[in-house]
């Protein structure tokens, strides 16, 4: 789908605040109210936008401990491991990427060692052959 300018200032707008009522965005943009709801409908109905999501604030996020988890899969284990890592609930976010590893998972965890107990947890799925860990020490940039 080929977005127009004003597409990507909406979904800009949006990803700074999804809660943002549609009379300011169509404030913002300079654009009728139901111009701005008609976009968002044709957005959403072309899978441009999947849905809205909550962004938890940089305070509570800074009580967690969180971590780049890099794993090594073996062949044809990938679906199966990718469904394990989804049902735990401190897998924030799961990568597939080219190069040494196979994936890359955010994890996020109360304490150090909830988060050790998190990457024990991980090598031990069947299928798992290596992991590495870098623990985030800040985040420069958050969009």
């Amino acid at each position: 789908m080929t977005l127009t300018e004003k597409d990507r200032e909406l979904l800009s707008l949006l990803s700074e605040n999804a809660r943002i009522p549609v009379a300011s965005l169509a404030r913002a943009l300079g654009l009728s109210r139901t111009t701005v709801q008609a976009r968002l409908e044709r957005l959403e109905q072309t899978g441009v936008i999947e849905g809205y999501g909550l962004k938890l604030s940089s305070a509570y996020r800074n009580g967690l401990i969180s971590a780049h988890l890099l794993i090594t899969i073996a062949p044809k284990s990938i679906a199966r491991v990718c469904a394990e890592l989804a049902v735990i609930r401190e897998v924030q976010t799961l990568h597939s990427v080219s190069g040494e590893f196979d994936l890359i998972a955010i994890l996020s965890a109360a304490s150090i060692s909830d988060l050790d107990a998190l990457i024990d947890r991980v090598g031990q799925l069947d299928g798992v052959e290596r992991t590495q860990t870098a623990v985030i020490l800040s985040t420069r940039i958050d969009r």
